[in-house]
């Protein structure tokens, strides 16, 4: 088995140079390094935060809308039974965002470009905001019905704006479905870590990954996923509607509580940030360029913000106007950041481990290891007699972060492979390699003792693929959504026809009353 896994990982060996290129172009190059600042950014973070700002001037900064009118359109009722609710598809949307790199990727930005990193994380939320805005209700635009369900997103619009050409669609959906499903296993490795990480404090000592207790594990996880994607998009919104409120308020009263245990530390935190991003420590490269990049590049990885990968969320949802969807999801991303990401840098930059007992030299080890170094900071930061336990509900958290995320990578792979074929055939085996294939593949990894980096960097690959791919047509259907958005400030998000801004299509060319009045009717794949 080993061998075979082994097998796998070299067949993947000509993925990690790949990925690193086109993350981190042109920086590897002299002349672009030695620009100050601006030669520590690659093209794809300069690209993401370029069309940020870009949409957020054109929307009249659009993420500055009254948040109470977007709770009140998350909580409204639904005006039929055919799609899910603007707050499930919120919550399966949050599924996908708050995952562990929520903790291990914030943790990674701090440990690499200090305390200020987070502060440019809250700079490209701010305009990732306005990107999410516009995929979001490109999304809602383009969507179809499928019997009592809306299936849309990505290859929807991409099919739509790129000439209306099939093939085009097809391509997108093909990649997003790669995307997702080589997502799988990661997160299968991350529930592991966090569970198995949990039975060894319970048990105070070190498990091996072929005792007992991984092993149930494994038949549990991979039973559970099985149970909830089987049952499809209606069963995993159900899962998502309860497990991500549990994840999220659990987790964000966890650091309160850890927070208002070291109130003294708050004005340290905010120096630390403020000036960090500035000014970094030596210890981080004492350049401001790594923080920015660090924070940037970590903090748009976390909400994704212009990947269109949160577009099967807002395309599933049955709005009043396209672009309420827009306005549910761009509060997706300021929750994910400036909420979750923002609780784990209080941790991190309060314990200060790098200024207190660790020292340089122990510190560029103890870094190595992003999970460790989130819950050393934990430890350093409660009483020694409540530690285990304060260190086995982040553990609880960072799990649900990672189940979630996986129910949402296989069940946004299964809406966008709706483009390609309906057929309950074909959408059934998608849910059977996900939850059945790649879920396994991932537990059995882990019960190997193999992490497979080569097969892991294929999804590093696929989202700055997924970048490259989405932010073009977003900047080639730009003009619609500028339009949508005109008429539901002209209407107070009144009655919308698509055919009053000069697109007929498959929803929204009639009105809301008449869809609501029909027969659950498929809609047709070809225009």
């Amino acid at each position: 088995m080993e061998s075979l896994f082994q097998s796998v990982n070299a067949l993947f060996a000509f993925i990690a140079p790949i990925s690193d290129f086109l993350w981190d172009f042109p920086t590897h190059l002299t002349v672009w390094s030695r620009i100050p600042v601006l030669g520590q950014f690659s093209f794809a973070i300069l690209l993401l935060v370029g069309v940020g700002i870009h949409f957020t001037i054109r929307t009249r900064f659009i993420q500055t809308m009254n948040v109470r009118k977007i709770v009140r359109i998350m909580l409204r009722r639904q005006s039929s039974k055919t799609g899910v609710s603007a707050l499930a598809s919120f919550m399966l949307g949050l599924a996908m965002r708050a995952g562990p790199g929520n903790i291990v990727g914030i943790t990674g930005a701090i440990s690499v470009g200090g305390p200020g990193a987070l502060f440019w994380m809250w700079v490209a939320a701010f305009f990732g905001m306005a990107t999410a805005f516009m995929e979001s209700t490109l999304a809602q635009l383009f969507k179809e019905r499928k019997h009592d369900e809306f299936v849309g997103g990505l290859p929807f619009y991409g099919r739509r704006i790129l000439g209306d050409r099939r093939i085009v669609g097809t391509v997108l959906s093909i990649v997003f479905i790669v995307y997702a499903l080589f997502n799988v296993p990661p997160q299968t490795f991350n529930v592991f870590t966090a569970i198995g990480t949990i039975a060894d404090t319970l048990s105070g000592t070190h498990l091996a990954r072929q005792s007992t207790v991984y092993y149930v594990i494994a038949v549990a996880l991979v039973a559970a996923c099985a149970f909830i994607i089987m049952g499809g998009i209606r069963r995993v919104t159900a899962y998502t509607d309860v497990l991500v409120p549990i994840k999220a308020a659990l987790f964000c009263l966890m650091s309160l509580i850890i927070i208002l245990i070291n109130l003294p530390l708050i004005p340290y935190f905010f120096h630390e940030v403020i000036v960090g991003a500035f000014a970094p420590h030596a210890l981080f490269g004492g350049a401001i360029g790594t923080a920015l990049a660090q924070g940037v590049k970590r903090g748009l990885m976390s909400n994704e913000a212009g990947q269109g990968t949160i577009t099967m969320a807002a395309a599933i949802a049955d709005n009043d106007h396209p672009c309420e969807q827009g306005f549910v999801q761009s509060l997706g991303v300021f929750f994910d950041t400036m909420v979750i990401c923002t609780m784990t840098g209080f941790i991190v930059v309060m314990a200060h481990v790098w200024t207190g007992s660790v020292d340089g030299q122990a510190w560029e080890s103890v870094r190595a290891s992003k999970i460790t170094v989130y819950l050393a900071s934990v430890e350093a930061l409660v009483p020694v007699s409540i530690a285990h336990a304060v260190q086995i509900v982040m553990c609880v958290c960072y799990g649900l972060f990672a189940f979630t995320t996986l129910l949402g990578m296989i069940s946004f792979a299964e809406i966008s492979a709706n483009f390609i074929s309906r057929s309950r055939g074909f959408i059934t085996g998608i849910r059977v390699v996900g939850s059945l294939v790649f879920v396994p593949f991932g537990v059995l990894t882990v019960l190997a003792g193999l992490e497979l980096p080569n097969l892991w960097a294929l999804s590093d690959l696929m989202n700055i693929v997924m970048v490259l791919l989405n932010v073009p047509i977003l900047l080639i259907g730009q003009r619609l959504v500028y339009k949508a958005l005109a008429h539901y400030r002209a209407t107070r998000g009144g009655p919308f026809v698509s055919d009053e801004i000069g697109v007929r299509t498959a929803y929204w060319s009639r009105p809301r009353d008449a869809v609501a009045k029909r027969e659950d009717v498929r809609e047709p794949v070809e225009s």
